[in-house]
């Protein structure tokens, strides 16, 4: 009996789509970008995961919140943001690649 209902519930599991994780996918996902779904957001958090660290993804995350912040760290004349701007732009250029 217990066999029947746990291939059951796995493929009802299963049956409800790609589940997002991570800071970046589920950022992503609460966006409202008409773009944005779950297999593109989770295919951005891997690329994220692979090529920024957690501080940068956190930093990431606020640009799904608020698009400005982007903008302000682009016109930021200091090394930190500058360096962060070539990871990101970094990850864009893998992930625009990756999750085509």
């Amino acid at each position: 009996m217990r066999i029947p209902l746990l291939l059951m519930t796995f493929t009802t599991l299963a049956a409800c789509g790609p589940r997002v994780s991570g800071e970046v996918a589920q950022a992503c996902v609460a966006s409202d970008r008409r773009a944005a779904n779950s297999t593109l957001c989770s295919c951005v958090q891997s690329v994220a995961s692979q090529t920024l660290s957690r501080s940068d993804q956190a930093r990431l995350v606020t640009f799904f919140e608020n698009p400005e912040t982007a903008n302000d760290i682009k016109i930021n004349d200091s090394r930190s943001a500058d360096a962060f701007w070539e990871r990101y732009r970094a990850f864009t250029r893998q992930a625009e690649q990756s999750c085509r």
